[in-house]
C-alpha cells in the first residue's frame, strides 16, 4: 500500500498508542518510537508496528509512534488503521498476521 498523505490513528490515553505515518522520498521504514514502557517493551512494540507495515506491504514511511502501555493487539490496529488512512484507502484489509 503506498502511502500518500499523513494519516494518524489512536489517543494519548493509557494503554493505547498514537500513530502517525507520513510518507518518505525514499525506501525503507523510519520508525520514532516513545514510550512509558520502553524498557521494557520498546523491542516488542518496534517489532509489531514493523511486522505490520510489512504485512501491509507499506514502504517508503516515516512512523512516529507514543505508547502509552497498549497491548499488541491495540499496536496493530492502530497502525492498520493509519496506513489506511494515510494511503487514502477504502479497500481494508483488517487481517494481519498475529
Amino acid at each position: 500500500m503506498q502511502i500518500i498523505q499523513a494519516g494518524f490513528a489512536g489517543t494519548m490515553e493509557s494503554s493505547d498508542i498514537m500513530i502517525r505515518l507520513e510518507p518518505k522520498d525514499s525506501p525503507g521504514v523510519e520508525l520514532h518510537l516513545t514510550s512509558s514502557v520502553m524498557q521494557q517493551f520498546g523491542k516488542q512494540i518496534s517489532q509489531v508496528i514493523l511486522s505490520t507495515l510489512a504485512d501491509m506491504q507499506v514502504d517508503g514511511v516515516i512512523v512516529t509512534a507514543t505508547d502509552k502501555g497498549a497491548l499488541d493487539c491495540t499496536v496493530r490496529a492502530r497502525v492498520c488503521t493509519a496506513v489506511h488512512r494515510a494511503a487514502n484507502s477504502e479497500n481494508y484489509m483488517w487481517r494481519t498476521k498475529a
